[in-house]
């Protein structure tokens, strides 16, 4: 790997990959066929500093840099993707929103149990009608005394299901457009607050994507993240944050469908010999590991860049939109240099190239992050 961690990041990085090795990796497949959340591993990653990482020990967290958090993700997706996107979620946007805009009482309240991992956090930004244009939510709080009440549906929310609190977006004033959407912090058991339809999706099976439904659902006014009309501002940070972890992910899942078909090719004998020694194999292999490394630097780059506090948007954008889309290029190389046996489920590629499909999708699809890049760089 070109780029040279420090002695810390080896450190986590060997930490994380053991754990993963010995964890996750053995009953990845189960997970993907049975659907079961994996709640214990999460406990374990907890007890490990991987659920809080980039928060602050004084909040129960690990306190370390971005790119840290990066290498520990990708280790986890390489043996679990399931488990590495509920990581992220857990990380980036759930923890993420309540340490940079949440109160003293909110921080004390919901970051702590967050960063160790003792509950599990989520998201709730799209709705059926507003995904990747967030200001046509229909979603509202309306205050009322010393509550909010707030009312709509949310889709496609990770970890919606088994998540204990989620971060959640309403209109407070809708006639102020996006600057009319504010966020808040809502328990799981809050009357009003329900679980509709989990969705059966095509991989992360191990992940819980679902509904949440809230109906006349009160929630205290110290539940508010920032000030009224925060909202929007709240969603695109975390969400940027976020992008580096989706990077993060495809690039771990990418070395998982890079490394299998490696050690497949040089099994297979055909013709009377390794099909690794073909060159139509050979130079997608070569392909291969070529834009994993691209990938990782990019993400690396991000990662630097929101450590040293500089603007890492289209940063983020671009390591989103080139780690996610060579992750499905990745996984297709892979399942077709194992031909017919990538494509049943006795080959972890089988389920490494379902997994892949969402990284271009989720968390601002590939069409989203270049209209996000192309703002950046047209506006200079």
């Amino acid at each position: 790997m070109a780029y040279q961690l420090s002695e810390e990041q080896r450190m986590i990085q060997a930490m994380v990959r053991d754990f993963a090795k010995a964890e996750l990796a053995p009953t990845a497949a189960e997970r993907d066929r049975t659907g079961k959340f994996p709640l214990e591993s999460l406990k374990k990653m907890g007890e490990l500093g991987l659920m809080g990482m980039n928060v602050p020990t004084h909040y129960n967290g690990a306190g370390v840099d971005t790119i840290s958090y990066s290498v520990a993700l990708q280790e986890i997706a390489y043996a679990c993707a399931s488990t590495a996107v509920i990581m992220s979620v857990h990380n980036s946007v759930a923890c993420g929103p309540i340490f940079l805009f949440g109160s003293d009482y909110l921080k004390e309240t919901y970051l702590k149990p967050l960063a160790k991992g003792e509950k599990i956090g989520s998201f709730a930004l799209t709705e059926p009608g507003a995904g990747s244009d967030p200001a046509s939510q229909k979603s509202t709080a309306i205050k009322d005394a010393d509550s909010y009440v707030i009312n709509g549906r949310k889709s496609f929310i990770t970890s919606g299901k088994n998540s204990h609190l989620t971060v959640v977006t309403a209109y407070t004033d809708r006639g102020k457009k996006h600057r009319g959407i504010s966020a808040f912090v809502v328990e799981k058991g809050t009357p009003g607050f329900s679980v509709g339809r989990e969705e059966d999706k095509m991989g992360l099976r191990g992940s819980d994507t679902a509904e949440l439904i809230f109906e006349d659902c009160r929630v205290p006014k110290e539940n508010l993240l920032g000030n009224e009309g925060d909202g929007f501002v709240i969603a695109m940070v975390s969400l940027d944050g976020g992008r580096i972890g989706i990077a993060s992910q495809s690039v771990g899942l990418a070395q998982a469908c890079l490394d299998a078909a490696v050690s497949y090719a040089k099994e297979r004998i055909q013709f009377g010999r390794t099909i690794s020694q073909f060159q139509g194999i050979r130079w997608m292999i070569a392909d291969m590991a070529t834009q994993i490394e691209a990938a990782r630097l990019l993400t690396f780059n991000a990662a630097a860049m929101k450590d040293r506090g500089e603007n890492f948007t289209e940063a983020a954008s671009m390591a989103k939109v080139y780690a996610s889309e060579m992750a499905n290029r990745v996984a297709y190389q892979a399942l077709q240099i194992h031909g017919g046996y990538g494509y049943i489920k006795e080959y972890p590629v089988e389920r490494f190239y379902r997994d892949a499909r969402v990284l271009t999708l989720y968390e601002g699809t590939s069409e989203i992050q270049r209209k996000v890049i192309a703002n950046h760089i047209l506006s200079r």
